[in-house]
């Protein structure tokens, strides 16, 4: 068995995400003291108890699931004895990449908080709320080069792009309204499902510059070391240990497409990663759900709850 540990993106997040971890392991009662001290801020009590409305604001939402994704990793290493040496590699989803270099000890976990929060509030100031739109591509025609074809005319009014490839039948697009809007008729047109998503800015499109301008100025002063497992970058689906490599890619990634479905295939290919078993570390199941459609012959798994981990760890 080959393991990779994969880490969740914006939309995981839930209300009580974390909860029983932290009632029942004292180092993930650890992490998210940890992550409320960097921050300042009591953001353990906001996913413990809410509001919604408060937590599904970026600025929050990221730093918050990376905490979840924090906390099963330490349980796991202090509570099980599983190591991040038991993967062959980590990947993360567009914020799950910073939360996967944490786990890999690339980043310490005080600035890997400080980074997401500060990610979050760039993303939020690069474009008026209301300027930006981002739309999912569903359905049995839905591929990348379709999703390519609509956001290709949606481009004629506008910035359009794709913006997450995530797996054939899931792809989304990205850019200003105008163009968004004209690329989901373009999309029902050519058989596909639209669906307008409810976010606060258009994330992963070069709208996003002003906050990749101010990513590239935080991560410049931060230590990266090397991970202690191989990070499959979003922006190139291919493994890295190069610190500096990580460091530009974690800016280009704010602009740049998430190569979901490439980074999971060239994980799970025999001339590849060879990976046969994908641990999802955090809030939700919506990546094990993803390695399902996209590598049919793995093994995902979701590590959410105390149960969760103890049973992963038994069966290692």
């Amino acid at each position: 068995m080959t393991l990779a540990f994969i880490f969740p993106g914006q939309g995981s997040q839930a209300v009580g995400m974390g909860a029983d971890l932290a009632e029942a392991f004292a180092a993930a009662r650890e992490v998210f003291q940890e992550v409320d001290d960097a921050l300042g801020q009591h953001l353990s009590k906001l996913m413990r108890e809410g509001p919604i409305e408060d937590l599904t604001l970026t600025e929050n939402t990221q730093p918050a699931l990376m905490a979840v994704s924090l906390a099963v990793i330490r349980t796991l290493e202090k509570e099980f004895g599983v190591g991040i040496d038991k993967a062959a590699f980590v990947a993360g989803h567009s914020l799950g990449e910073y939360s996967a270099l944490a786990a890999a000890g690339a980043i310490g976990l005080s600035d890997t908080a400080r980074l997401l929060k500060l990610r979050g509030q760039a993303m939020q100031r690069a474009v008026p709320v209301g300027q930006g739109a981002m739309a999912s591509l569903i359905g049995p025609k839905t591929d990348v080069a379709l999703a390519e074809a609509a956001a290709k005319e949606g481009s004629s009014v506008g910035v359009c792009v794709v913006a997450n490839d995530n797996n054939a039948g899931n792809v989304v697009i990205s850019g200003a309204k105008a163009a968004v809007d004209k690329a989901i008729e373009a999309a029902k047109a050519l058989g596909t499902r639209a669906i307008p998503l409810n976010v606060s800015a258009p994330f992963h499109c070069p709208l996003m510059q002003p906050a990749a301008d101010e990513m590239a100025e935080a991560l410049a002063a931060v230590t990266i070391a090397a991970p202690r497992a191989p990070l499959v970058a979003n922006v190139t689906a291919r493994p890295t240990l190069d610190p500096e490599a990580i460091r530009r890619m974690l800016v280009e990634q704010v602009t740049g497409r998430v190569r979901w479905r490439e980074s999971m295939e060239w994980l799970a290919a025999e001339d590849g990663g060879a990976v046969t078993r994908f641990a999802e570390a955090g809030a939700g199941k919506v990546l094990t759900g993803m390695v399902k459609r996209i590598a049919p012959d793995a093994e995902g798994v979701a590590l959410n709850a105390p149960a969760d981990l103890e049973a992963f760890a038994a069966s290692l």
